[in-house]
């Protein structure tokens, strides 16, 4: 634990997916939250078919989920998130024709019912 979902839009192609969840990992790690760096598990998701508003216009986003097994303050959330949405703003430039969307969306996970085992080294 955390888990953190990456989903960002097909017409980003200038994003290096692997080094913005290295990012998006040690940023977590750094944090102090987790008692273990091997706990952060990170995925991203690139959606081909996507729609941003109305409007015809060149558009684009990346939203962040991270799951944290629930116990935490409103106030360490919200230092996550915006930990999450720095890093996120450092992937950039983003091309000036296009409108992007950067967003983090912190979500708890039932502590009691969540299970987990870890095999190997």
């Amino acid at each position: 634990m955390p888990h953190l979902h990456m989903e960002y839009t097909a017409n980003l192609p200038q994003l290096d997916v692997d080094q913005a969840l290295l990012r998006f990992n040690q940023a977590l790690a750094a944090s102090g939250q987790f008692s273990d760096e091997f706990d952060i598990k990170s995925r991203a998701i690139k959606l081909d078919h996507f729609r941003v508003g109305t409007n015809p216009g060149e558009r684009a986003f990346i939203h962040l989920k991270l799951a944290l097994l629930s116990g935490r303050s409103a106030e360490i959330k919200q230092q996550l998130s915006e930990r999450l949405l720095a890093q996120l703003q450092e992937l950039g430039p983003w091309p000036a024709d296009l409108s992007v969307q950067l967003c983090v969306e912190i979500i708890d996970i039932d502590s009691a019912s969540y299970s987990k085992a870890a095999l190997g080294l």
